[in-house]
């Protein structure tokens, strides 16, 4: 009751539970396209790679927002190009261009006076989140939603059959590359609410849970975004009763919704698993 209250009478509250919500909701849809492509690591990719561009915009006086999503979406470019132009496998052209990118950022972020700021960026602080971001995640989740929505049928097929959909004549590079768009811009706009650093685990984390809950795309999107909601209420109450990191708090709610899903999911829990065993071996006997 008493978070309740505050929500009501604080409007740094409900902005920050507005940016919370929103960031749940895009993080867990497109996080399903992503773990679906075994693209977990490009996740991490561009969370470490958006740094020196919030360095830069910090330097510029500018709205993050830009500086970020311009270094994210260079970076995503580059490992597609190295990829595509050398020897070098996916997964090392990512460990390449997101370590430079994230050494860049590091090396900007030592000539800055004040890091303040910068340190809200790295663990997130969404107490703190300003008019300005609160919008800027807003528009960045009506994006988000309205073109995964639009092109949620090449986005299926093209995620559970690249073949198929080579041959249905869909272009799956600019797929791939388009995702790689959506990937930076929910990034960007979580940077407030949960951090750089993680980042990835709202992306990865409901995904993940819904994946153990549905076989079905659509339901797992709307389980995703549903425990990426949950998270970030959950993590945003706890985060403002108990003054704790309010990124670490949104991640760890998380993660505890993942190993319940883990543990007692209808089909894929251990727990049930391990009754049905039983149950066979009884039968046997």
């Amino acid at each position: 009751m008493q978070f309740i209250e505050a929500v009501m009478q604080y409007g740094f509250l409900q902005k920050a539970l507005i940016t919370s919500v929103m960031v749940g909701i895009i993080s867990g849809v497109v996080g399903c396209f992503i773990i679906l492509r075994g693209m977990a690591l490009m996740g991490d990719a561009i969370s470490h790679a958006v740094l020196p561009g919030v360095a830069i915009s910090f330097m510029l006086g500018i709205n993050i927002f830009f500086g970020a999503v311009t270094t994210g979406i260079l970076t995503a470019i580059g490992i597609g190009f190295i990829n595509q132009n050398s020897r070098i496998k996916n997964d090392s052209s990512i460990g390449i261009m997101f370590t430079a990118a994230f050494a860049v950022g590091i090396i900007l972020i030592t000539v800055l006076k004040s890091s303040t700021d910068l340190y809200h960026i790295l663990f997130g602080n969404v107490l703190a989140v300003r008019p300005s971001d609160m919008w800027i995640t807003l528009i960045v989740g009506i994006i988000v939603l309205v073109s995964v929505f639009l092109f949620y049928k090449e986005l299926l097929v093209s995620s559970f059959d690249p073949i198929m959909s080579q041959a249905y004549g869909l272009p799956n590079k600019l797929i791939h590359y388009f995702l790689m768009v959506l990937l930076t811009l929910v990034t960007v706009a979580s940077l407030q609410t949960v951090g750089i650093i993680l980042v990835v685990a709202m992306l990865i984390t409901p995904a993940s849970t819904a994946y153990l809950l549905t076989d079905r795309l659509s339901t797992m999107i709307f389980l995703s975004a549903l425990c990426g909601t949950i998270s970030a209420v959950i993590g945003l109450y706890l985060s403002f009763t108990y003054n704790l990191a309010s990124g670490a708090t949104i991640v760890l709610v998380a993660t505890a919704l993942f190993f319940a899903a883990f543990i007692f999911s209808p089909k894929q829990g251990l727990l049930l698993r391990a009754i049905r065993v039983n149950r066979q071996k009884s039968a046997v006997l």
